[in-house]
């Protein structure tokens, strides 16, 4: 008699992503009220330990939330993309942070020079073109810095300007989990994250540069701008293209 077939499972690919907005809004719930060291050492050393990267400008605030990364976990990779339009001050700071904080895994990405050489050549496609400028020293970059990754640590904070004021903490993009630890920290807190902890300051921020990216786009902020002010002063941007504007409410 012949011998009855096994029932078999036909080989699935699975297309759905990582994470979904039902996803972050539980990440949202669960953490409400617990303090950004805290979540970020639970999450870190936890379920997304090996999944995650914190991503970092070294600019005038990343101090706190890499000291918080070190303290949870200082072999957490940490995500750099050197533009080659970077301020000296800027790599200089950067050197200074990995050594005081210990960090174990930073990853500095730049932009791939053919592709610069063909839609960049004179190195002068931010005075005509930020978008696409950003798009070929910052957004594909970073895209291939994340590629290993599920999940990804942001250093925006809401207070910066009008279009993150209304940062959650948890949000979802292109199915990656993205961390905004300090989304609700105003300013008076990251100084007193900064004394407390002795972290030392970006150079350039006692010369008024209060958000600083590259050195050909970044201005000094004037008395009673928005912190990111400086940012492509002349140009309707106020983004790279990393982070998308925040329409949405967040949560109460």
């Amino acid at each position: 008699m012949a011998e009855r077939a096994l029932d078999r499972i036909p080989d699935r690919i699975d297309v759905r992503p990582a994470y979904t907005a039902e996803d972050a809004a539980a990440y949202e719930a669960r953490f409400a009220g617990v303090p950004a060291p805290e979540m970020l050492r639970t999450l870190l050393t936890g379920e997304l330990r090996g999944g995650i990267a914190a991503v970092s400008s070294f600019g005038t605030e990343s101090a706190v939330l890499l000291h918080m990364v070190a303290q949870a976990d200082p072999a957490t990779p940490v995500v750099f993309t050197d533009t080659l339009k970077m301020f000296p001050e800027t790599l200089a700071y950067r050197d200074t942070l990995v050594a005081r904080l210990g960090l174990l895994d930073v990853r500095v990405i730049q932009p791939d020079l053919a592709r610069l050489a063909a839609k960049d050549p004179e190195g002068i496609r931010h005075g005509y073109d930020p978008d696409g400028c950003c798009e070929l020293r910052k957004v594909e970059p970073l895209a291939r810095g994340l590629a290993p990754f599920e999940a990804w640590i942001s250093g925006r904070k809401g207070f910066q300007a009008g279009t993150r004021r209304a940062l959650p903490r948890f949000e979802v993009e292109d199915g990656r989990l993205k961390l905004n630890p300090l989304a609700d920290w105003d300013k008076a807190a990251l100084d007193g994250y900064f004394a407390a902890h002795d972290l030392p300051r970006h150079p350039l921020e006692a010369e008024g540069y209060l958000s600083i990216g590259c050195a050909p786009c970044t201005s000094k902020v004037k008395p009673g701008e928005d912190p990111r002010a400086g940012r492509w002063r002349g140009f309707d941007k106020v983004e790279c293209g990393i982070h998308r504007p925040v329409e949405a409410v967040r949560p109460g």
